[in-house]
């Protein structure tokens, strides 16, 4: 198998892991298990603590001591068995703690991937920019693949998922270790300190008002991420309960049309460097921002039968939201940082969005949907996307007046996915 074989397979298993449980452990926590949404909340806080800590720790770890093939094997097996335990689990509170520690494994793979993906790609003498584009899009189709097997096979409310997504890690974490050999790239710098090792001079960056709000913003939107993965498939399921959707395709195959998603997110990538050049960095976040409201509202007033229309839509949508935000921010710390801790902030930039936004997304999210949109454990979710549409519009409107860039058509002539 060639090289660029061999890295996309590395990238397919690499979605597949996390798609195979991901959008369809609401159906488990909330229809199988019957356990509370404050505390699903906080299941999902764990993706945010996780991006938080790990990256960086794992980091050191790899360029200081082990081959980055190797550590990123060892945490996918114990990021699987992890994973494999938690069929055996029976309470909310110790679902959340072996939840936390596959994330602590798992979290750093995504960057850890990248980074193995690159070393081979440039030691056989590859181009980059050209050749690794299409590897990464293997990911995605990884991650629909493991939906639609949750799906079809009658798993997305079962622990089968877990036992699919667990298995699917452990090969991987064996097949890394048949992968060409990553030794450390990055040079340590002589009398570097505690905090230049663990990038944390990047922090100094929230001295400026510009990157400050840049940063507060990134939280935000990825606190919005984490309501759609948590919420999505468990609300299109539930239109099972309402006796004339019962048998529709969308409560049968809701994973299947949240797959949509994931589709289109692969497709928006392709767009993304028109926009960029035609608009600049600013209002491509912007439209992200309002991209977000839409898939919210579109949501709110979706249903199987006449508004399906609205439930597809809003799929679509989403590779515009999720897409649009997440390359504009990047390449805006490409172009406005400083060389020397320009991969500290892009790192910082992570930490914000899946980070802290995605701790905060899960937490909050899941005691407002609690207290003020369950009544006798139904769920009102037409107010329930509404609110969350109501939330995207606020930090679109206070994006557009707050934060100021200019922009300059040679930032953007060259833009790489």
């Amino acid at each position: 198998m060639g090289i660029k074989n061999r890295l996309t397979v590395m990238s397919f298993l690499q979605f597949f892991v996390w798609g195979a449980w991901l959008i369809t452990v609401g159906n488990y926590w909330f229809g199988t298990k019957g356990w509370s949404g404050a505390e699903f909340g906080a299941v999902f806080s764990t993706l945010g603590i996780s991006s938080i800590i790990m990256p960086a720790l794992i980091g050191i770890v790899a360029d200081r001591w082990i081959n980055a093939e190797k550590l990123y094997g060892i945490l996918h097996i114990l990021s699987g068995l992890a994973i494999f335990y938690i069929p055996q689990v029976d309470s909310p509170t110790l679902f959340y703690w072996v939840i936390f520690l596959a994330m602590m494994f798992y979290m750093p793979t995504i960057s850890l991937s990248n980074s193995v993906a690159y070393n081979i790609l440039k030691n056989n003498d590859f181009d980059v920019v050209k050749v690794f584009p299409p590897i990464r899009v293997w990911g995605t189709i990884g991650f629909i693949a493991a939906m639609w097997m949750t799906n079809l096979s009658g798993n997305k409310a079962s622990v089968n998922m877990f036992y699919i997504s667990g298995f699917a890690s452990l090969v991987l974490g064996i097949y890394s270790f048949t992968l060409p050999k990553c030794p450390s790239q990055k040079a340590t710098v002589k009398n570097a300190t505690l905090v230049q090792k663990l990038g944390l001079d990047a922090f100094k960056l929230f001295a400026s008002y510009k990157m400050a709000l840049f940063f507060v913003f990134s939280m935000f939107l990825g606190g919005a991420l984490q309501l759609t993965n948590m919420y999505g498939d468990t609300f299109l399921s539930e239109f099972a309960n309402t006796p004339m959707y019962a048998d529709s395709f969308v409560a049968k195959y809701s994973t299947i049309i949240m797959s949509i998603s994931q589709v289109s997110e692969t497709l928006f990538i392709l767009a993304i460097p028109f926009f960029l050049k035609r608009f600049g960095i600013k209002q491509v976040m912007l439209i992200s921002m309002f991209a977000w409201v839409l898939r919210f509202g579109l949501f709110a007033y979706g249903n199987p039968a006449d508004g399906l229309w609205m439930i597809i839509m809003s799929c679509v949508v989403y590779g515009m939201a999720f897409d649009f935000f997440n390359i504009s921010g990047s390449l805006f710390i490409e172009t406005t940082t400083d060389f020397r801790i320009r991969s500290s902030a892009q790192g910082l930039f992570m930490m914000m969005s899946n980070g802290f936004g995605a701790f905060f997304g899960g937490i909050i999210s899941g005691i407002v949907i609690d207290n003020f949109f369950t009544h006798d454990g139904v769920r009102d979710w037409h107010n329930i996307w509404l609110s969350f549409a109501g939330y995207a519009l606020i930090i679109a409107i206070a994006f557009a007046v707050l934060f100021k860039h200019k922009h300059y058509s040679e930032d953007v002539v060259s833009v790489s996915h």
